[in-house]
């Protein structure tokens, strides 16, 4: 077994753990806050009592949803956050206060309390740590770039040269005069940002420079070059670099 295959293995194990953990956390809180709802006014109508924690839980699903879809396209979505902070610091506030409330007998033992706390909060460190191992995941280096990938290295430095002496024809087809960045300055804007092929081939450059390719690196290599980028932008230079140098990675000498 490889050492790639063994990591495999424990991501998918990690990540079930992970998921019985959130579900199970998950069920607990809901049916203790059905029980506080049956406790304080909804005991007479079961379906009430238990559609009740749905107002509060249904925050947290959707925004772990929306927090899962952000963290695929590489973003942070502040309203996700919101929404899931929110759902479960409720939540662990009031499964605390439904000991409290569960009846008028006197003071609860402080495990109650700790009994009532755990599986919220157990639920909601379980997907920050899913959460975590996706963001790890879709920014993880594509292939690290040595003498195995000569290929992918040769491919880099011909774009080197192709970007640092660009074909006199392009230059004759121009049919407007490029600005100077002084021209530009003066009527108050900034030097446009180059193109998604120059873009990509800026990154290339990096990645042989590097041994990698991650979009911290990609981006601090367009910015030495004195070019702005978006985030878009950036995502699109990387959907054309990580499968183009993952090819190059595999013909490489030892990649058979």
């Amino acid at each position: 077994m490889t050492k790639q295959t063994a990591e495999r293995y424990a991501l998918v194990a990690a990540g079930t753990v992970i998921i019985a953990l959130t579900a199970g956390g998950f069920w607990l809180s809901y049916a203790h806050l059905a029980e506080v709802a049956g406790q304080h006014g909804l005991k007479s109508s079961p379906i009430r009592q238990w559609a009740w924690p749905a107002t509060l839980d249904a925050f947290i699903v959707a925004g772990e949803l929306l927090m899962l879809r952000a963290g695929l396209r590489r973003v942070t979505d502040g309203w996700a956050i919101g929404l899931t902070a929110t759902g479960s610091v409720g939540s662990i506030v009031l499964n605390v206060a439904g000991v409290s409330g569960a009846s008028t007998s006197g003071a609860k033992p402080l495990l109650d309390y700790v009994v009532a706390a755990v599986p919220p909060t157990a639920a909601l460190l379980a997907f920050g740590v899913l959460m975590r191992q996706i963001h790890q995941l879709v920014d993880r280096p594509v292939g690290h770039l040595g003498p195995a990938s000569g290929a992918a290295r040769e491919t880099a430095n011909g774009a080197a040269a192709r970007l640092a002496d660009p074909p006199a024809a392009n230059s004759a087809q121009s049919p407007e005069p490029q600005l100077q960045d002084s021209e530009i300055k003066l009527r108050g804007g900034r030097p446009a940002s180059a193109t998604v092929e120059e873009l990509v081939e800026i990154g290339r450059i990096a990645a042989a420079e590097q041994g990698k390719v991650t979009r911290a690196i990609v981006r601090k290599a367009i910015r030495d070059k004195a070019l702005t980028v978006s985030g878009k932008r950036l995502t699109e230079v990387m959907d054309i670099l990580r499968p183009e140098l993952e090819a190059a990675a595999g013909t490489g000498p030892n990649s058979g």
